[in-house]
């Protein structure tokens, strides 16, 4: 599995990361597999938030841990804060909002650390803008946590591309990513700067839904008649045109399935031809590059 710096200053992330959105339908032992077929493939790189799962994903996680405290080291740990909604497990929402004030961002960093039983997170990210976000705020919140070993780097998710430059003109560290979503069914951060501007800091994206919700793993036929040229499933050519991209694109694969988190790491191994490449926007696009 390559490794890459997701930015200069760091991390480095396995190129296929592994999502936990879900992971609150399966069993313990079903995600304790999960975890091991990432490791087992070289995927190092969890992707979580503290909502998922109702605020449960992260402590059946760490639960994996406190049995195999081992395998923390040979990972590395995302989480995102920002996100409330009303909940039996946070009680004081009583409407879906945003919180991104120092305190929320430092409670959530802390509880995130307690719940997976880590000493770090190794990137926390804003999970969504907030109209109400603060970036003097923010700016105390990360610089309290990095000063204190808890997380040791920083980013946003579903930012715009003037929110990021907004608030990293006020952070004393680099934003190391920004996540959106980014597929063959969802192309717009090819052609509206986003991807150009983290280009120009020198970050790389993080692509959740990199299979548009599932979308394109059932397979197009009119697209994917590649599959046998590339002797490759459709899944694996929908990661592969991802990873073609000279941003260095991070998928962030959302499954319950082992089979599947194997089935991704071999993309890596597939490298598409340009005009294949070409092909494959045209079809999602639907008109030719100009």
């Amino acid at each position: 599995m390559q490794r890459l710096p997701i930015h200069p200053q760091g991390p480095t992330f396995s190129r296929i990361v592994t999502g936990a959105w879900r992971w609150n339908t399966v069993s313990p032992d079903t995600v304790e597999r999960l975890i091991q077929t990432s490791l087992d493939e070289g995927i190092s790189t969890f992707d979580h938030a503290d909502i998922y799962g109702d605020h449960s994903n992260e402590e059946v996680f760490g639960k994996v841990l406190i049995k195999k405290p081992a395998l923390r080291d040979k990972m590395e740990l995302v989480s995102k804060c920002g996100i409330k909604f009303p909940s039996a497990k946070r009680p004081g929402a009583w409407i879906k909002h945003y919180d991104t004030s120092k305190e929320h961002i430092t409670w959530s960093a802390e509880n995130s650390l307690k719940m997976l039983c880590t000493d770090r997170l190794d990137l926390l990210l804003i999970h969504r803008p907030d109209p109400l976000l603060n970036p003097h705020e923010v700016a105390e919140a990360f610089s309290q946590l990095k000063q204190q070993g808890k997380v040791l780097h920083f980013g946003v998710s579903n930012f715009t591309q003037p929110q990021f430059s907004l608030l990293q003109k006020f952070l004393p560290m680099p934003l190391v990513t920004n996540q959106v979503e980014i597929s063959l069914s969802r192309t717009e951060s090819l052609f509206n700067g986003d991807l150009d501007l983290l280009m120009e800091h020198n970050a790389s994206a993080m692509a959740w839904s990199p299979l548009g919700g599932g979308k394109l793993v059932a397979g197009e036929r009119e697209l994917f008649g590649k599959a046998t040229k590339y002797n490759a499933t459709y899944s694996q050519l929908s990661l592969a045109w991802l990873l073609k991209h000279p941003s260095n694109i991070f998928p962030v694969i959302g499954t319950t399935k082992p089979d599947r988190i194997s089935e991704a790491a071999k993309s890596l191994d597939i490298k598409l031809d340009r005009q294949d490449w070409f092909e494959m926007l045209q079809w999602a696009t639907g008109k030719e590059v100009a």
